[in-house]
């Protein structure tokens, strides 16, 4: 308190001198004390007579004013006093001048500056150049205008890099997207207009809509509209996925379903108009000019079956697969030949392509169901004469669909290729080997007429062939040559190939066995080496350990005692935790440093099994020389208690834990053993895999 307060004072006083240096300077402001300036200036001036001890003598000292504080008189010679009252004033005149120009040019002073100051500065040139008529102040036109260009171009680009600041930059040429022309509604072409801006006033104040869900458009939607009309000239209708993706859709179906006007769309939303009452059973039918692409989708789609109307995407719409019949009499899978030197699998970089080709191409048919499909078969073989890819669009809100279901069946059924499924879409490729019926057909009749040529040429050659005479015992045979013939042929296929057909099969199969039994044991041998490396690798570990065997002389403890440090050990917050590592010389170290604040120390082990839990915690009481408390289980794993004694002595950390396993080395030999675990494992599996072979070897002989 006495430092602050004389600080205090020290800062009164201080402030006290200043006070009253101010005032003396204010008294006498003239007066400037420097013997570098010019001193016959102040010898002139009668100022300073009144200073001077002696005013007869002119070198005589002058007593000039002090500060409060200075104790003796100060005496300075005429030359040393300057009189700067006129520099003063024309100093300080121009330094205002000076600083009244730097205001203006860096403070923000509107007017003076900035774009308002540019604009004004431009205005005054312009009236200047416009009221400039007298020949005296003006110069030739064009001489004034080249002159005015060369030095404007010159300063331009020296201060600011080529142009004005008040020039504007060129505008950029922007490419705006144009805006889709609005096309007229049938509302718009059949109301009045003064009856339309009613109707869509009431609907902007509607706040009651009906819901579409993912099944479109259906019955119940429509008898729901109707009902609500009843009442009401306008309902509101509310799309959900996936007509609200297509709004210009969904506005055709709902009037070509109910027969009324939407007059008005906004976001999902869509209301409709009942219609007038004169005008309710007449249809209009609007001619809707379809591009190119439409119409030859729709050519395509022309025969295959009916069309789904309530399709949620563009034109055009596609064959309705849930209309079809279940089952076609006659229906057989098209047949299929490969052309030569062709392989009927499709290669990575074909599949590519094939999807892409796909993505553009419009949907075919919308499935949804999963099970008799032959109807939609057989449309998807005809559509394969015209393309070679069907792209089938599984319906929105359709209960239990399943597209692997439908996939299987189709692809029984056409024998196609699957290009892609999800749960939208199934995409079938007719394939390489796929003939049409045509083709069929015509390769059936050049087969039928190949077998006939090949009879007739048999018939010719037998009939032709010499008759040999063969003695056998003395009696002659007569026997027709057939070497060389097709009889002879179809006779060796059919005495030889079909009595070997049947074991081909049982061959192949024993072949197969073989080679897999022959890899296996293959395998089985290069794991029992690593088994053995890996077996000398953690003995090798193992026998830098040497675990402490457990003390006899344990100290006893009663019950109450280790009920009493049980609770203490299990209140505790800090603990150990036992990594993979297991018990090595740092979880000794830990141990000890946690005995060092207190008795209890509480080690949390991941160890899953029991037993180990317990082998993990007499391998720590046998180490640590410390008592056992108790085994916890833990939400995160088991906790073991240990107490470290009644005559705990922390040991020097030279001898502690000598004979333990270095951090480094206790992770190799975890993952030692994890490695050897994982090797009998796999070793144990092939094993089962040789034996099962076996058998299977075993059972195909003696059926063989």
């Amino acid at each position: 308190f006495r430092a602050t307060l004389a600080k205090t004072q020290s800062c009164r006083l201080y402030l006290v001198m200043l006070t009253s240096l101010f005032l003396s300077a204010r008294a006498i402001p003239s007066l400037i004390t420097n013997s570098s300036l010019n001193p016959s200036d102040a010898s002139k001036s009668p100022q300073f007579d009144q200073f001077r001890e002696n005013p007869g003598l002119s070198d005589a000292a002058i007593k000039v004013p002090t500060a409060p504080w200075m104790k003796g008189p100060l005496l300075l010679r005429p030359d040393e006093i300057l009189d700067t009252s006129h520099h003063h004033e024309k100093r300080i005149k121009g330094k205002n001048d000076e600083e009244k120009t730097f205001k203006a040019l860096n403070r923000r002073e509107s007017g003076v500056r900035g774009m308002k100051a540019m604009k004004k500065i431009v205005r005054k040139v312009e009236k200047l150049d416009e009221n400039s008529d007298s020949e005296e102040t003006q110069m030739d036109d064009g001489e004034f205008k080249s002159f005015g260009r060369i030095a404007e171009k010159a300063e331009s680009e020296k201060r600011f890099g080529g142009k004005m600041p008040w020039e504007r930059e060129e505008e950029r040429f922007i490419l705006r997207r144009t805006k889709k022309e609005r096309v007229p509604t049938t509302a718009d072409l059949i109301l009045d207009e003064a009856l339309l801006i009613r109707l869509r006033r009431e609907a902007s104040k509607m706040r009651k809509w009906l819901n579409v869900r993912k099944a479109g458009v259906t019955e119940t939607v429509v008898n729901d509209i109707r009902s609500i009309w009843k009442s009401n000239e306008l309902a509101m209708v509310r799309f959900d996925v996936p007509l609200c993706r297509n709004m210009e859709r969904a506005q055709e179906i709902i009037e070509m379903k109910t027969g009324g006007l939407v007059v008005l769309s906004k976001k999902e939303f869509l209301v409709v108009y009942r219609g007038p009452p004169s005008n309710s059973s007449e249809k209009t039918n609007s001619e809707i000019s379809s591009s190119l692409y439409e119409r030859e989708a729709d050519r395509l789609l022309n025969g295959l079956g009916p069309r789904y109307m309530d399709w949620w995407m563009r034109r055009p719409f596609p064959v309705d697969a849930d209309l079809l019949p279940e089952v076609v009499p006659g229906y057989r899978t098209p047949s299929r030949r490969c052309p030569p030197n062709t392989r009927a699998n499709l290669s990575d970089q074909e599949l590519t392509y094939l999807r892409n080709l796909a993505q553009a191409l419009p949907f075919h048919f919308v499935l949804g169901r999963n099970h008799g499909l032959q109807g939609l078969a057989s449309a998807i073989v005809k559509l394969w004469e015209k393309c070679v890819i069907a792209k089938i669009a599984i319906k929105w809100g359709a209960l239990n669909t399943n597209n692997e279901a439908m996939a299987d069946e189709l692809k029984h059924l056409t024998g196609g290729v699957l290009i892609l499924r999800n749960r939208y879409l199934v995409i079938l490729y007719r394939g390489k080997d796929f003939l049409s019926d045509e083709v069929a057909d015509l390769v059936e009749d050049r087969e039928r007429l190949l077998r006939r040529y090949q009879h007739f040429e048999e018939t010719k050659r037998e009939s032709d062939i010499e008759i040999l005479e063969v003695v056998t015992n003395g009696k002659p045979t007569v026997e027709t040559s057939k070497t060389g013939t097709l009889l002879e042929f179809q006779e060796l296929q059919r005495k030889f190939g079909e009595m070997e057909m049947g074991n081909l099969e049982t061959e192949a199969e024993k072949a197969k066995l073989e080679k897999e039994l022959k890899s296996q044991e293959h395998k089985l041998s290069i794991l029992r080496l690593k088994i053995d490396k890996s077996t000398m690798e953690l003995f090798k570990l193992n026998s830098l350990w040497k675990p402490s065997e457990r003390d006899d002389d344990i100290e006893i403890l009663t019950n109450e005692e280790r009920e009493c440090l049980r609770r203490i050990g299990l209140k505790m917050n800090s603990s150990l935790v036992l990594g993979r590592r297991g018990v090595f010389a740092g979880v000794m170290e830990g141990l000890h440093q946690h005995w060092k604040h207190r008795e209890v120390a509480k080690v949390i082990t991941m160890q899953k099994i029991f037993s180990r839990v317990v082998y993990t915690a007499k391998a720590l009481e046998a180490e640590s020389n410390g008592v056992l408390i108790s085994i916890e289980k833990l939400r995160e794993g088991h906790a073991i208690l240990i107490y470290r004694g009644k005559n705990y002595k922390r040991p020097s950390p030279k001898l502690m834990a000598q004979n333990l396993l270095t951090k480094r080395k206790a992770l190799q030999r975890s993952v030692a053993m994890q490695r050897l675990g994982s090797l009998k494992f796999f070793a144990y599996q092939r094993e089962r895999a040789i034996e099962d072979l076996k058998v299977r070897l075993v059972n195909l002989q003696d059926c063989f």
